[in-house]
């Protein structure tokens, strides 16, 4: 940890963030761990999976 994140600390420590700005961020990270669990309990659509054939490996110009 350095100096930095100490720094970010006090502030948020001085100023929290509203609750509005909290229920936010944590409803991002339950949606990110819901379409985490889904992809492992569940698996990955075929259709959402690229071709590797269908892919090129050279870049067009």
């Amino acid at each position: 940890m350095n100096w930095f994140w100490l720094l970010r600390m006090t502030q948020w420590a001085r100023n929290p963030p509203s609750p509005a700005r909290v229920k936010l961020v944590l409803a991002i990270i339950a949606i990110c761990l819901g379409i985490y669990a889904v992809e492992t309990w569940i698996g990955w659509p075929d259709w959402m999976s690229l071709d590797a054939e269908r892919v090129p490996n050279r870049v067009l110009r």
